[in-house]
């Protein structure tokens, strides 16, 4: 059975000129609770990580890049919370929404199609890795970036300092429970050639496999896949594909409901799971998850080939 392809037009739906909207009424943006920088770090990898994208996924790159910049504070720490007015309404800080931006900036950096989009996303990046979070998935997610950015400039020192800091908090003391950890052990180790710490990070991604709840929820369910995608490219087991399809699988009613998670015609993605079934709100989380995942499942292909 063939992946369907992602399809982006309920991101567009959810947009406007300041950038997405984090909830939504079914499927109506929900204003009154602005935008956050989780959602548009996220927005960011998903439409710059797009094969062959068009204009409207290229906009929605740029208009994630510029909530990004200005969610950033010229010392390093970021926003999350922008009302429907363009105000901030939190202080920036070190929390995983820095990590988050860190990631999307690193991954826009190696991977956009729009030059000018990589190159400011350079700058925002390394105006922010100067500073470090006491937070270990911050952390996590900020090594994801750096090591993007290595594999397209092998001697950025900012991303190395960066990438290191992290590779040796983990091997100290390594930290557990969440797939992007997994991830990010993977990338550090495979990047700064310690195979001791990608096979931490592997054996970490078995665990989490091996323990995974029933009840998952959409992001959950697309970091997974990430971190599987990651995983397939350093090691053969037929595991991590086998798990890039059932997240797919997840998503189009392999689950507790057996009803799909999200709308195939717009891209829409249902907000999770409850007790009394599926949350029909399409959210920018959901929805990023949705797209975040057919994408994983096209970009394994890719790596199987």
């Amino acid at each position: 059975m063939s992946t369907p392809p992602p399809v982006f037009d309920h991101l567009l739906h959810l947009s406007d000129r300041r950038g997405i909207f984090e909830h939504a009424l079914l499927t109506e943006p929900e204003r009154s609770g602005g935008y956050r920088t989780d959602d548009m770090a996220r927005l960011l990898v998903v439409a710059t990580r797009q094969p062959d994208p068009g204009g409207p996924v290229n906009g929605l790159a740029g208009l994630a890049v510029r909530y990004l910049n200005e969610a950033q504070s010229f010392a390093g720490p970021c926003h999350n919370h922008m009302d429907v007015k363009g105000n901030w309404v939190d202080q920036p800080s070190l929390d995983v929404w820095w990590g988050r931006c860190l990631w999307a900036l690193g991954t826009a950096a190696a991977h956009s199609s729009v030059g000018l989009v990589r190159r400011i996303s350079v700058i925002q990046f390394e105006r922010a890795a100067k500073v470090r979070s006491p937070y270990p998935l911050a952390m996590a997610y900020a090594a994801l970036g750096a090591a993007e950015i290595l594999s397209v400039q092998p001697d950025h020192a900012i991303a190395r300092a960066l990438l290191v800091a992290y590779a040796d908090a983990e091997t100290a003391a390594p930290t557990s429970g969440a797939a992007v950890t997994a991830e990010a052990m993977i990338a550090a180790g495979t990047t700064l050639d310690r195979p001791e710490l990608c096979q931490q990070g592997l054996d970490l991604l078995n665990r989490l496999l091996d323990d995974e709840a029933v009840h998952r929820q959409p992001a959950a369910v697309a970091e997974m896949s990430d971190a599987c995608v990651r995983a397939a490219g350093v090691d053969a087991s037929p595991r991590w594909p086998d798990a890039v399809r059932a997240a797919v699988a997840w998503f189009e009613g392999a689950n507790e409901s057996g009803q799909p998670m999200w709308d195939s015609q717009t891209g829409g993605g249902f907000d999770g799971l409850d007790t009394e079934g599926v949350d029909r709100n399409q959210g920018a989380m959901s929805t990023l998850a949705v797209v975040s995942t057919l994408q994983n499942a096209q970009r394994f292909s890719a790596v199987a080939e």
